[in-house]
């Protein structure tokens, strides 16, 4: 079996879900008392938040990049970023720690892919939904991606910050969230990437007229598949 690191902390809420998800993934592979071999390195929200508030995205690679030097040192083989906003920079952690780094668009673009669809739309921070680290591996694979207005990215963005992040789960915020979801589906989306793993936490697939894509959850399950290489 492969052993995982796993950077976590980003948020804490949703890195619980993967090391249920990683371990219960790998027992109904495996049976009897088989469970995920990993490493957990899991920060402080606050430092990478801080981070992000100043554009320094260089600081934020350094934590990970040293964290990841922790993990190969400690014999990890490879290395899954528990947060979708944290692939932007996933390309240059796999080039310089010499680990493979499991990909979440890669696996999310793979089911959506086995699902048949063209056009899907997409939520997640303003970096996963603006920036093309996650959408170009969907555009590879001839999809099309549909994004919501700039006000909707806005409040999808601040409320993963400061509601989703933190654990706190409203009615409000999920009706918000439903209404931007309609928009895109009206707009031809034949599917919705759920793109930041904390956003499955509130939206759930019977929720939606369409097909959802949870890619924590997609995440998870590629790790599994990669630790029983």
């Amino acid at each position: 079996m492969q052993t995982l690191g796993l950077i976590g902390g980003v948020s804490w809420v949703s890195t619980i879900n993967y090391y249920r998800q990683i371990n219960e993934g790998i027992n109904d592979a495996l049976g009897g008392l088989n469970f995920s071999r990993c490493i957990i390195y899991s920060f402080n929200y606050a430092d990478i938040k801080k981070n992000i508030d100043s554009d320094d995205w260089e600081a934020t690679f350094e934590m990970v990049a040293m964290a990841c030097r922790h993990f190969k040192t400690a014999g990890a083989t490879g290395i899954v970023l528990c947060a979708n906003t944290l692939h932007l920079m996933a390309d240059r952690i796999e080039k310089e720690i010499g680990l493979p780094v499991v990909h979440i668009a890669t696996a999310t673009a793979m089911e959506i892919e086995k699902a048949g669809l063209k056009k899907v739309g997409l939520l997640g921070t303003k970096f996963t939904m603006e920036l093309n680290f996650f959408t170009s591996k969907l555009i590879q694979r001839g999809m099309e991606v549909i994004v919501p207005n700039e006000e909707d990215r806005e409040f999808v963005h601040d409320t993963i910050y400061n509601e989703l992040g933190k654990g706190v789960f409203t009615l409000e915020t999920k009706r918000r969230y439903l209404a931007i979801i309609d928009k895109l589906v009206k707009e031809g989306a034949e599917g919705i990437i759920l793109g930041c793993t904390e956003i499955p936490l509130l939206i759930h697939a019977e929720d939606v007229p369409v097909p959802t894509f949870d890619t924590g959850l997609l995440h998870s399950q590629a790790a599994v598949e990669f630790s029983l290489q």
